[in-house]
């Protein structure tokens, strides 16, 4: 999945109420902060090794909201 098609995607669903917990480690507390936080990394520098776990984030971010719809 690319950068721009989890950004639309994000963009169309209905985000969930924070908090939440993405893995036991990783607290959201605002999901806007977090989606633009994570988005402007890679909108910047999107092949970046150091930005990976951004990506990997996301997609986790977003199966736990498709498992919850």
């Amino acid at each position: 999945m690319t950068i721009h098609e989890l950004k639309t995607w994000f963009s169309t669903v209905e985000l969930p109420q924070a908090p939440l917990y993405l893995n036991p480690a990783t607290k959201i507390n605002d999901v806007n902060k977090f989606l633009e936080s994570y988005f402007y990394p890679l909108e910047i520098s999107p092949y970046s090794k150091i930005n990976e776990p951004f990506m990997e984030r996301l997609v986790v971010f977003k199966l736990l909201i498709e498992a919850n719809l």
